[in-house]
C-alpha cells in the first residue's frame, strides 16, 4: 500500500511574535526556517511513520529546493521533483501569534504549473491526497484536474483539501465542483466548511457536503473532529491533549494521520482518532514537520 500526494513544497519562514506588531518599526520575535506546503508536510508526517508515500511537487533550482528536495529522502519520501530553472522555490512567511495562531503568506513560485505529466505510475498507489492550494493554483488546476481524473479512473479514492477560505475567496472556486465530483474524501476545517456549504454550524455544513461527496471530514480545532459518509451515523472525536506552540502545518498532520488508518480499514472512528494524535504533536513543536528526520 501506497499513498500519493499531490501539493506544494515549499520553505517556511515562521516568526514566533512575542508582542504586538509594531507597524512601521520593529516587532521583536523568534524566527526559524523550516520545510513546509501542504503536499510536503502531508507526505513527511507519513513519511516519518513509516506509512509508504511518493509526492507530486516542484521546486525551484536554488538552494532552498536542494534543502527540501533532501528533506524528502531523509523521511523516506519517493518523489521525482523537477528542478524549474529561472523561478524561485516556494516559500511561506508564517507568523504565530502568543497562543499559537498563524497568519500565512504563501508564494507558490515553482509549484505552479503541475501539470500531468508529473504523475507517477499509479500501480501501487492505494490512496491519493490532492491539496486544494495546487488545485486552486490557476497554472497548475487543469493539470491537476487531469491528474485527478487519471487516478478516479484506475478507482483509487481521492482525498482533497480544498484549502483556505483566503486562498479560496482570492482565487475563487472556479472547478470546485470538476474537482468533488471526483473526490470520495474530503476533509477541511470549520470556517472552510461553512464557506463551501453556504449554512453556519458544523452538522449543517456536514449535511450540506454530503450532497456533494461521500464522506466528509471537518476539523473543529480545539474541540477535535467531526466526520460522516452518506451511508453510516456521524463520528465525532475529540483534540487530542497537546501544549500548543505552534498551530502551523497542524492540518497537514491531520490529513496525515486520517489517510495512515483509513487506507488500511476504512474505519472513520480510527482515522480521526489517529489524525487528532499527528496534529496534536506538530502543535507542540515549532513548524509544520515532524521535529527530526529519520
Amino acid at each position: 500500500m501506497k499513498a500519493l500526494c499531490i501539493g506544494d513544497l515549499a520553505l517556511d519562514v515562521v516568526a514566533l511574535l512575542r508582542t504586538e506588531i509594531t507597524y512601521g518599526s520593529d516587532t521583536q520575535a523568534h524566527i526559524s526556517t523550516h520545510g513546509g506546503g501542504t503536499g510536503g508536510n502531508v507526505a513527511t508526517w507519513l513519511g516519518a511513520n513509516k506509512v509508504p508515500v511518493f509526492l507530486v511537487t516542484r521546486v525551484g533550482k536554488d538552494t532552498a529546493g536542494d534543502a527540501l528536495v533532501r528533506e524528502l529522502d531523509a523521511f523516506g519520501v519517493e518523489h521525482n521533483t523537477e528542478a524549474i530553472e529561472g523561478i524561485h522555490t516556494g516559500v511561506v512567511i508564517s507568523l504565530v501569534d502568543g497562543k499559537g495562531g498563524r497568519t500565512m503568506f504563501p508564494d507558490s513560485g515553482a509549484n505552479a504549473g503541475l501539470s500531468l505529466k508529473d504523475l507517477p505510475s499509479l500501480d501501487d498507489i492505494t490512496v491519493a491526497y490532492i491539496s486544494g492550494y495546487s488545485f486552486l493554483n490557476p497554472r497548475s488546476r487543469p493539470g491537476v484536474l487531469e491528474m485527478a481524473g487519471e487516478i478516479h479512473k484506475r478507482s483509487i479514492p481521492i482525498i482533497f483539501d480544498p484549502a483556505s477560505v483566503g486562498s479560496m475567496n482570492f482565487r475563487g472556486k472556479d472547478g470546485l465542483d470538476e474537482m468533488l465530483h471526483v473526490t470520495d474524501v474530503m476533509i477541511l476545517n470549520q470556517s472552510e466548511a461553512e464557506f463551501l456549504s453556504g449554512v453556519t454550524g458544523t452538522e449543517k455544513s456536514l449535511t450540506e457536503l454530503l450532497k456533494k461527496v461521500p464522506c466528509v471530514v471537518i476539523k473543529t480545532g480545539a474541540d477535535g473532529a467531526i466526520a460522516q459518509s452518506r451511508d453510516g451515523n456521524v463520528v465525532s472525536i475529540p483534540a487530542h491533549p497537546a501544549d500548543v506552540k505552534d498551530t502551523t502545518g497542524a492540518g497537514d498532520a491531520f490529513a496525515a494521520g486520517f489517510i495512515a488508518s483509513w487506507m488500511k480499514s476504512r474505519d472513520l472512528s480510527s482515522a480521526l482518532t489517529n489524525a487528532t494524535r499527528y496534529a496534536a504533536e506538530c502543535v507542540a513543536i515549532i513548524g509544520a514537520r515532524p521535529q527530526v528526520a529519520p
